[in-house]
């Protein structure tokens, strides 16, 4: 198994037994942004990582990027999953002028 698809399946073996915490930071833009736990939860359930950070200063994360039920993109930047329980760092939506099809930043 590729390694971005043994990371993405433990990310959402982490979520589903909830060993997650959500930072303060990411707890801000969610309500700024009014997005709830549920979607953030749904989202990463169906995520696809997006870029990988191994040399994040806070430690090694990755950006993700799932699907609401009601078809809205959201971006989650997370832990590795190695690190217990998996820390969601900050979320958003993918802004139009900075990402193509939500996947990829504009040059």
């Amino acid at each position: 198994m590729a390694y971005h698809a043994r990371v993405i399946e433990a990310i959402r073996e982490r979520i589903a037994a909830g060993e997650f915490e959500v930072s303060q930071h990411a707890l801000e833009r969610m309500l700024v942004r009014h997005i709830s736990l549920g979607d953030i939860v749904e989202a990463i359930t169906n995520a696809e990582i997006i870029e990988d950070y191994p040399n994040d200063k806070y430690g090694p994360s990755c950006l993700l990027l799932g699907f609401t039920g009601s078809g809205q993109p959201v971006d989650a930047q997370v832990s590795h999953p190695f690190r217990v329980p998996l820390k969601i760092v900050t979320i958003y939506g993918p802004d139009p002028l900075r990402w193509i099809d939500s996947r990829r930043r504009r040059s």
